[in-house]
C-alpha cells in the first residue's frame, strides 16, 4: 500500500512541476522534439473518444497509452491489430499481445511501424552544375530506407484490488534516408533509442470512478549532427466513470455510458484537455464520440465498435473517424481477439 502511494505522489509532483515551468515560459514549444511519430494514436477506440484513454484502456490496446491497463486484460491472451491511415499518405500499423499470467502479473509485446510512402531524396550541387539545376539541388529519386519502428516489452501488476501499475521498455528506430554531399560523402540519417513508459491506474471505490496517470517516451536526448533534441515526452492524467451508475433508474448490467476526461502536458506544446463519451448497448455495440482542445488540426471524432463471440473466442472490431483541418481526415481500423 505504501509503495503505490509513493509512486502516485511522485507522478503528481513531476506533473505539477512541469506544468508550473511551462506556465512561466508561456510558449507553445512547437518544433522542439524529434521522433514525433511516437505521439500518433494508433487505436481507433481511443481516437473516437478524443484520445481520452489513460483511465479507460485495458488489455493489449492500453500498451500504447497506459501500460497499467494490461492487468485488466479480459482473457488469458488478448491480441489487437490496428491500422491508421494518417495524413500525407502515411500509414501506421501496430500489433500488441498481452498474456495474463495471474499472480505473476501480465506481460505484453508490441510492434509499431510507420510507412511514409514514396519520398524523393535531394542533394546539393556544385557551382559547375548550377546551370543544369536552376533550383539549386538535384533530385536523387525515391529513397528506399525511410521509415520508423518501435518494439516494446510491457509488464503490469495489480498492487491491490484498486491499484495497478505497468511499464514499457521500447526499442525505437527512425530512418530518414541518407545525405550525399558535394564532396561525395554519404551520411545515413538513422537514429536509435531506448524509450520508457510508465503508468498507474487507481479505482476509488466510488462506483466505477477511476483515475489514471502515465508518462510516455521518457529517454535521453537524441543527437543529430551537432544538435541534441528531446523526444516527445508526454505526461497525462485522466478519469473515467460509468454515468449510468450515478442514476439508479438507468442502471443496467448490459448497457453502459462512460464519460472520460484526460489532461495532457507535452514537452512540445501547451497543455491540452480531451473529452470522450462511449455508449455500449447489450455489451456488443459501442457508439463513441470525443473532442480534443487546444489542437492545431484535430478537433472532434467519432466511431463505433462491435463485439462478438466464436468458438470460445471474443472478437472485436473498431473504427474511428477524426476530423482534421488543412489535411485529409483520418480513418483508423482494428481487429482484436481474446481467448
Amino acid at each position: 500500500m505504501k509503495l503505490y502511494k509513493i509512486i502516485l505522489l511522485n507522478l503528481v509532483i513531476i506533473l505539477a512541476a512541469s506544468t508550473i515551468a511551462t506556465a512561466q515560459v508561456g510558449l507553445k514549444k512547437v518544433g522542439q522534439s524529434t521522433m514525433n511519430f511516437l505521439l500518433v494514436n494508433v487505436s481507433p477506440r481511443a481516437a473516437a473518444l478524443g484520445e481520452t484513454f489513460i483511465a479507460v484502456g485495458e488489455g493489449a490496446e492500453s500498451i500504447f497509452f497506459n501500460p497499467a491497463g494490461i492487468v485488466e486484460s479480459p482473457s488469458r491472451f488478448d491480441f489487437k491489430m490496428c491500422d491508421t491511415r494518417w495524413i500525407a499518405d502515411i500509414n501506421y500499423m501496430a500489433d500488441a499481445i498481452v498474456w495474463n499470467a495471474g499472480n505473476m502479473g501480465s506481460f505484453g509485446l508490441s510492434v509499431l511501424w510507420v510507412d511514409y510512402g514514396t519520398i524523393n531524396g535531394t542533394s546539393l550541387i556544385t557551382e559547375a552544375e548550377s546551370s543544369m539545376y536552376p533550383l539549386g539541388y538535384k533530385d536523387d529519386g525515391a529513397l528506399d530506407d525511410v521509415g520508423a519502428i518501435a518494439i516494446g516489452l510491457t509488464y503490469g501488476r495489480a498492487i491491490s484490488d484498486r491499484f495497478l501499475i505497468g511499464g514499457n521498455l521500447r526499442y525505437v528506430e527512425h530512418n530518414l534516408g541518407s545525405n550525399t554531399f558535394t564532396t561525395g560523402e554519404t551520411i545515413e540519417n538513422k537514429a536509435v533509442k531506448l524509450v520508457f513508459d510508465a503508468g498507474v491506474k487507481y479505482y476509488t471505490g466510488l462506483k466505477s470512478l477511476r483515475f489514471g496517470m502515465a508518462i510516455r517516451n521518457f529517454s535521453s536526448n537524441l543527437k543529430r549532427e551537432k544538435v541534441y533534441e528531446p523526444l516527445p515526452l508526454l505526461f497525462t492524467m485522466g478519469a473515467a466513470m460509468d454515468v449510468f451508475q450515478v442514476f439508479p433508474a438507468l442502471r443496467n448490467d448490459k448497457n453502459e455510458l462512460m464519460l472520460a476526461f484526460d489532461f495532457l502536458h507535452p514537452n512540445n506544446y501547451t497543455e491540452r484537455a480531451n473529452f470522450g463519451l462511449e455508449y455500449v448497448f447489450m455489451k456488443s455495440i459501442a457508439f463513441r464520440g470525443g473532442y480534443q482542445t487546444n489542437h492545431d488540426i484535430a478537433s472532434w471524432s467519432c466511431g463505433l465498435g462491435l463485439a462478438t463471440g466464436f468458438s470460445g473466442y471474443k472478437i472485436l472490431f473498431d473504427y474511428s473517424y477524426s476530423e482534421f483541418e488543412v489535411f485529409q481526415n483520418v480513418n483508423r481500423f482494428s481487429i482484436g481477439v481474446a481467448f
